[in-house]
């Protein structure tokens, strides 16, 4: 097996430290287009090898995409990541030009890969991966579901006073601050309720937390989280390349499921080797699919964007 991190940076680079650690692929390229970066961090997670056990071959490359041919899996981090106070709407006019080339570089040489986009705004970058790209649609996947389901259980767990582990919850709809929907109403601690250990307001909180968790981070680090969003790109890539069938919400291409046509939105779909394999209907009630459709709303409105673009 071999997989391909198409951007050095923070995100990228933990990505793929935890691929390698998972031992999950013989072969990892890290591939960016600032000269050297991608090739010094490959070389120094390497002498990690004999610390921690590992025997994947990484290997860095500046921009030579010739290096990736017949990746299984590839995922896409590249572009610049969100300052303090900038939307990810704001991010479109630069990160789409960046994805777009990325994606057909990359299916020159791998042709059958299976992508994974993490670049923001997610869910305009998996829209428009898509479209460019001709794949099926049950190879183009956006991660930002499991890093915010991740996050819902963090604030959950720190609220209730329990290890994250214990717990249940997943967000689905769009992977910005006001698209976002933690879905409280299923969220589970042990088989139970979360609505038994918190009362409406604590919730509510937990909910509000979560929606601004990334701004959070970004407000705290001036830039852009990627420990969790690192490793949740890893989670994803492990579910393919291992068959796993987990079940995790992703960013997929919607064709009437949860009322939506013509959009890359996050819900919950079972990962495999053949990519996201099936769409699981979460029977939502009147509240969660209005929810939900707003969410798609504003998503579209930012797809729009890129009808305005020469790119």
């Amino acid at each position: 097996m071999k997989v391909t991190v198409v951007g050095a940076g923070a995100v990228g680079a933990t990505c793929a430290d935890n691929i390698a650690r998972k031992e999950l692929c013989e072969e990892l390229v890290l591939l960016d287009i600032k000269e050297g970066l991608a090739e010094g961090k490959a070389i120094d997670m390497m002498q990690t090898a004999t610390l921690l056990g590992f025997d994947t071959k990484v290997t860095g490359s500046t921009n030579d995409y010739t290096k990736t041919a017949g990746s299984n899996v590839v995922v896409i981090t590249s572009g610049i990541p969100r300052k303090p106070g900038m939307t990810r709407e704001e991010l479109i006019g630069i990160n789409a030009g960046i994805v777009k080339g990325v994606t057909q570089n990359i299916l020159k040489h791998s042709p059958d890969a299976i992508i994974i986009v993490i670049s923001n705004p997610m869910d305009t970058m998996t829209y428009l991966a898509l479209q460019s790209s001709g794949l099926p649609k049950n190879r183009i996947i956006g991660m930002g579901g499991i890093l915010d389901s991740s996050r819902f259980k963090y604030y959950l767990s720190t609220v209730i006073g329990c290890t994250a582990n214990d717990l249940q919850g997943v967000v689905i709809g769009g992977h910005g601050d006001t698209t976002m929907i933690p879905l409280a109403r299923l969220a589970t601690y042990q088989g139970t309720p979360v609505s038994n250990y918190l009362n409406a307001e604590k919730l509510q909180k937990v909910v509000a937390d979560t929606m601004v968790g990334g701004a959070t981070l970004t407000g705290l680090l001036g830039t852009s989280a990627w420990y969790a969003p690192g490793a949740a790109g890893a989670a994803l890539v492990e579910s393919i390349i291992r068959d796993e069938k987990k079940l995790f919400p992703c960013c997929v291409s919607l064709d009437g499921e949860y009322g939506q046509k013509d959009i890359c939105l996050g819900v919950p779909v079972i990962i495999g080797k053949n990519g996201w394999e099936k769409i699981i209907d979460y029977k939502l009630n009147d509240e969660e699919q209005a929810a939900f459709n707003k969410s798609a709303d504003a998503v579209r409105s930012m797809n729009g964007v890129l009808s305005t673009l020469t790119i």
